[in-house]
């Protein structure tokens, strides 16, 4: 059992929108030998659509919408990578996936630098200390000195950093990449689609001025002796720490610099580690099963109407058919065909190890975050809903498909996409999201996947908090239900939410009633 622990590496990717977080994974896969051609995200030439982008809707727009799960065998390891959407709108998605990981590579743009979502993703990862790599793309375009994007990646992300490869040049003029790591010379040769060659290079030795030149082998060997003059030597402990973040440079359009950040990871990244849940820390080496259900996803195939929810294994060995407790609905349930996934292509599975992700057949009794055991009472943390920020009441646009809206609306809202609430005034729904690009999703996938016509309405409010009352003020929450009659809605679970047309009206709510609790995330 031990050995099949160690040997599984589960990481997500994450970056801001359009650093390359895609297309990194697909070059991944490209080396771990599951797809021959490598798809791109934009192009003409290559008609292939990236292997993780499966919607409909993805492949239009050229942006991940949801996590897609992928795993494949390299070099004796078993590595799960979770694709997470880099725009914002989605970034609970990305959040929810996180917990679900043990380390995480991030990707940075090398014109761009640290953008505002990338700052957001890694306070998680440090609020959880997950292990980081740094994945400097786009080197063969113009962008800024490797010296200066490393200062700010220490400045920005508040991590220390050590660069394990370095680039030659950059732009029009870039050579390749030197590996520190395992101290071998990349030359550069674009190509989209295949893999180039490796050089083995004494730095010291006249065959480097032969390969790159003079003037950048100089160069070369002055940047080699300021980077082990200026950072410390690379230590693995401090990495799972979370204290340094290795640093690899690249194109991962051009296939360059994945393969040596691929080799480096499989070595160093974590295997499973122990997971807090809230009566105790269970660790994956227990021999009794247990996992939690991070992400739940409706119809990956549009042919049947059918969920799957995703579980992290992090104890024991998942067998398929064996007995299970659902420990919020309290009940026993089998699974006769759990799954593992290449995107959209899934095959069914036996047994599972911690580490793995697993899809289950969902036919409405998961919710995000709910915990399986083998009899034992254990509860994962799951993950907060946030507060959304826009709000807009949904109409049936079409009478005659009511049941199709209806069953839309139940299973998006289950993928945690967004949140519903109804208001109590009017009976009408209200569907509250963090971005605006989220409603264009929601429309889109009613109707191409469950034939539903909706039309949005706006309303215009500031924020939905949950409300509770302190222990023996039940009448002053009664009160207040009544004076903001009108501004009162319940969600899923059937709690109260106050639904705040303005700031300003909110904060005199706080200080009217000071015994109830406003909340902004559902975890209270």
């Amino acid at each position: 059992m031990n050995q099949e622990i160690e040997r599984r590496r589960t990481f997500a990717i994450i970056s801001h929108p359009d650093a390359g977080k895609t297309t990194l994974t697909e070059k991944l896969l490209l080396f771990g030998g599951q797809i021959q051609v490598a798809g791109a995200v934009k192009s003409n030439k290559i008609r292939k659509t990236a292997t993780s982008d499966w919607m409909e809707i993805e492949k239009q727009r050229g942006i991940s919408v949801t996590t897609s799960v992928m795993e494949f065998e390299y070099q004796g390891y078993k590595v799960n990578i979770l694709d997470t959407p880099g725009h914002q709108d989605f970034a609970e998605d990305t959040f929810r996936t996180l917990t679900a990981v043990d380390s995480a590579i991030i990707v940075v743009d090398c014109a761009k630098g640290v953008e505002a979502q990338t700052r957001k993703l890694m306070n998680v990862c440090r609020m959880r200390k997950t292990p980081v790599i740094i994945y400097v793309n786009k080197m063969d375009r113009e962008g800024r000195d490797p010296f200066d994007l490393l200062d700010e990646l220490e400045e920005e992300l508040q991590i220390a950093v050590r660069p394990l490869s370095w680039p030659i040049n950059q732009g029009m003029r870039f050579k390749g990449v030197y590996n520190i790591f395992e101290r071998g010379l990349n030359l550069f040769t674009p190509d989209k689609q295949k893999v180039t060659e490796k050089v083995e290079v004494d730095i010291q030795g006249m065959q480097l001025e032969e390969h790159v030149g003079e003037e950048d082998a100089a160069k070369l060997r002055d940047d080699l002796e300021l980077i082990d003059g200026v950072y410390p030597e690379f230590s693995v402990e401090k990495y799972l720490s979370a204290e340094v973040a290795p640093v690899f440079f690249g194109s991962a359009l051009n296939n360059f610099g994945v393969q040596e950040l691929l080799d480096c990871f499989v070595q160093i990244a974590p295997c499973p580690r122990p997971v807090q849940a809230v009566e105790r820390v269970v660790s994956p080496e227990e021999p009794k099963f247990s996992g939690f259900i991070f992400k739940i996803t409706a119809n990956i195939d549009p042919n049947h109407r059918s969920c799957i929810a995703f579980c992290k294994v992090c104890s024991g060995k998942f067998v398929r058919n064996a007995p299970y407790q659902h420990q919020r609905l309290g009940k026993t349930v089998r699974f006769s065909s759990p799954t593992q996934f290449m995107a959209q292509r899934k095959e069914t599975i036996d047994e599972a190890w911690p580490g793995d992700i697993v899809g289950l057949p969902d036919n409405g009794i998961f919710k995000i975050g709910d915990t399986l055991t083998e009899g034992e009472v254990l509860h994962y943390k799951g993950l907060p809903s946030f507060s959304p920020e826009m709000f807009k009441y949904i109409e049936n646009a079409d009478p005659m498909k009511t049941k199709q809206l209806e069953k839309g609306i139940g299973q998006l809202m289950d993928e945690g996409v967004a949140q519903l609430f109804i208001n109590q005034f009017n009976g009408r729904k209200l569907i509250g999201t963090v971005g605006q690009l989220q409603f264009e999703v929601i429309q889109y996938r009613l109707e191409n996947e469950y034939g539903a016509k909706c039309r949005w309405e706006p309303v215009s409010l500031y924020k939905a908090c949950w409300v509770e009352c302190e222990p023996g003020f039940e009448d002053e929450l009664e009160h207040f239900k009544k004076r903001k009659y009108q501004y009162m809605a319940s969600d899923r679970e059937g709690r109260d939410v106050f639904l705040a047309d303005s700031g300003y009206v909110l904060t005199m709510a706080q200080q009217d009633f000071k015994h109830l609790k406003f909340h902004f995330t559902s975890e209270f």
